[in-house]
């Protein structure tokens, strides 16, 4: 290692200088300029944004659009650094509504290519085109709007370039940057181009629901069938009749999850960012309803007051800073378990058609639920659903009588096919080794899980019922200690009252260990220490009534596994249409507790095609 021997004099950077290490913290590789260009355009008013490009970008990227265009007079203060139209004091930085407004991405990027602007305004005769290296102006040729030529990018800092990845990647890159402001931006049409060769190409879209249709045409149609719509507004409002912030978009059902977080888009008032706030909240949304580690695909849109959001964090504007995180997570969150709770089978209902609700009052089946889990006490429904399992299932239905069934088959084929219609899930007809119920609706076949979907309809009813119960907690015969940092030490102090709620006793044993004491009855088992430091680390980022809700339905969950009916038991057809009508009215029926699905959906169509049907 060389170390200075001599004190080197403080003096001032050369404004080369100073603009190629600016450049190093807005330009990562092409596609930052590829964002910063477009996001140029969007703020100008244009209606076509075409980009094209050279080698992934590192020989030429060319943005062109049909924007308001920069007057000739302000052509050259445009490439100085912190020179910019979007922003003049104070007030307007800390209400910032464009996508630029830094004045920093055209200076940083004039001081590491070659580039040039021509622009052209609407009252002008022709265009002028000033040179980024001399800062020549020469007139030009081209209609109203603007085109920045960037050429050999990188070409004065060597270094830098050296560590792109290839051709290819890079253009992955680019049209991805254009991809998500196409997402936000659907009266806009954009088009990439490459090596002379269109590549993408998104058309700005007209009539009704806009949205849906960039959606449609970015992500695909297989996004928009496996999604729901989310809408969302908040119960405060702004000064001028606003929701104080709305959430909107669409969130993939839990059967599209994937195995990577790359279809997860968030806008904050129409700006990509990546947000620990947002994600999070939407990652808990989706706790009750996704298997494993499977990550939600989701594209949310969140508006926002702009004084209640910084988006000054950054050079790269791609994080904010809320002045009120809770607020946002507590507003995504909800906005999402909203979207997804309504089953499927609901959702393809008609109009006129009788709720589901109204059928399970006339149905006598499966004892315990027959009588509103609500109004019973935590003391009264523990033990019966740990006696499920524990003393068998005739027990517990001798604590609850069955009913006489209500219900019987359809006998005529007009009240067959008026059941059909009228039952989402369909009617019972067969049960499949003891694990499986066929039923008949008007798609085709039904195929349920029973276990599954009976474990769903008790976690949801257990929830309803223990919204405000303490869970209950078991002593350790000997205390739990583990080395805590200070801030465990100084969150399980401040948040006692908390953890005693979740049926936790964590105490200070030193001044750098924590004991703990006391856990939630259905957890004695588990790792004391692990769940105390997930507990701990929850409460520090999070407020504590989120993760109280969170421990309370993983217990819950544990507890209607156990109550749920058990594989291998055989049911009458009114028990098993009992369960159909109740999953019909259930939330979040459509997966369980551990985000399997609950059912699945075989069409005539697909039956016929195993038959070779038709061929």
């Amino acid at each position: 290692m060389n170390l200075t021997t001599q004190r080197r004099p403080i003096c001032e950077l050369s404004d080369d200088l100073i603009s190629q290490i600016a450049a190093g913290e807005v330009v990562e590789r092409p596609a930052s300029v590829v964002r910063e260009l477009v996001d140029n355009a969007v703020d100008a008013g244009a209606r076509q944004i075409t980009v094209r490009l050279q080698a992934g970008g590192v020989r030429l990227i060319a943005v062109e659009d049909d924007g308001f265009g920069i007057p000739r007079g302000e052509l050259p203060v445009a490439l100085r650094r912190h020179a910019t139209s979007k922003i003049a004091s104070l007030a307007d930085l800390e209400s910032v509504g464009t996508m630029g407004f830094r004045g920093e991405a055209l200076a940083a990027i004039c001081s590491i290519s070659d580039m040039r602007v021509a622009s052209r305004v609407l009252d002008s005769g022709h265009a002028w085109q000033l040179d980024g290296r001399t800062g020549e102006l020469s007139a030009a040729a081209r209609t109203t709007g603007t085109t920045v030529e960037v050429r050999e990018l990188f070409y004065a800092t060597p270094a830098r370039r050296k560590f792109l990845k290839t051709d290819a990647t890079e253009l992955a890159h680019c049209i991805e940057a254009v991809r998500r402001q196409a997402m936000v931006r659907p009266d806009v049409g954009f088009a990439v181009w490459h090596d002379g060769k269109l590549v993408e190409q998104w058309h700005a879209c007209t009539g009704l629901a806009l949205q849906d249709q960039r959606l449609r045409h970015v992500l695909g149609s297989q996004f928009f069938e496996q999604s729901v719509a989310v809408d969302h507004t908040s119960a405060a409002i702004r000064d001028d009749g606003t929701p104080l912030i709305r959430v909107w978009g669409r969130a993939g059902l839990p059967d599209a999850a994937r195995a990577r977080a790359d279809q997860q888009f968030a806008y904050v008032n129409g700006r990509f960012v990546r947000d620990k706030v947002i994600g999070h909240a939407a990652r808990s949304a989706y706790q009750d309803v996704l298997h494993g580690h499977r990550q939600p695909v989701y594209a949310l849109y969140v508006d926002i007051a702009p004084a209640r959001v910084d988006v000054n964090v950054h050079p790269t504007k791609i994080e904010v800073r809320f002045r009120d995180s809770r607020e946002v997570h507590s507003a995504v969150r909800h906005a999402v378990e909203s979207a997804l709770a309504l089953p499927r089978s609901a959702l393809q209902s008609s109009a006129g058609l009788p709720p589901a609700a109204a059928i399970i009052e006339h149905l006598g089946a499966f004892g315990a639920l027959n009588r509103p889990v609500a109004q019973l006490t935590y003391a009264q429904a523990a033990p019966v659903f740990v006696a499920n399992t524990n003393r068998g299932v005739s027990d517990v239905e001798a604590m609850w009588p069955r009913p006489q069934p209500q219900l019987q088959p359809p006998s005529s084929q007009p009240e067959v096919a008026d059941a059909l219609q009228t039952w989402r899930l369909g009617r019972a007809i067969a049960q499949l080794q003891g694990i499986y119920i066929l039923a008949e609706n008007a798609q085709g076949l039904v195929v349920v899980d029973m276990h599954a979907a009976h474990e769903r309809v008790v976690y949801e009813r257990l929830k309803a019922q223990m919204d405000t119960a303490r869970i209950q907690s078991q002593p350790l015969l000997i205390p739990a200690t583990f080395a805590a940092s200070p801030l465990e030490v100084a969150t399980a102090e401040s948040a006692c009252e908390t953890l005693a709620l979740l049926g936790l006793d964590i105490t200070p044993f030193s001044s750098k260990t924590l004991a703990v004491r006391a856990v939630p009855t259905s957890l004695a088992h588990g790792d004391a220490v692990q769940l105390a430091r997930s507990v701990l680390a929850e409460l520090a980022l999070h407020e504590a009534s989120t993760v109280v809700q969170r421990a309370q339905n993983e217990i819950l969950s544990t507890m209607a596994c156990h109550g749920a009916v058990r594989a291998n038991r055989s049911l009458t057809v009114d028990e098993m249409n009992a369960l159909l009508r109740q999953m019909e009215a259930t939330e979040r029926s459509d997966q369980c507790n551990h985000g399997r699905p609950t059912w699945r959906q075989v069409s005539i169509k697909e039956l016929d095609a195993l038959f070779m049907r038709g061929r």
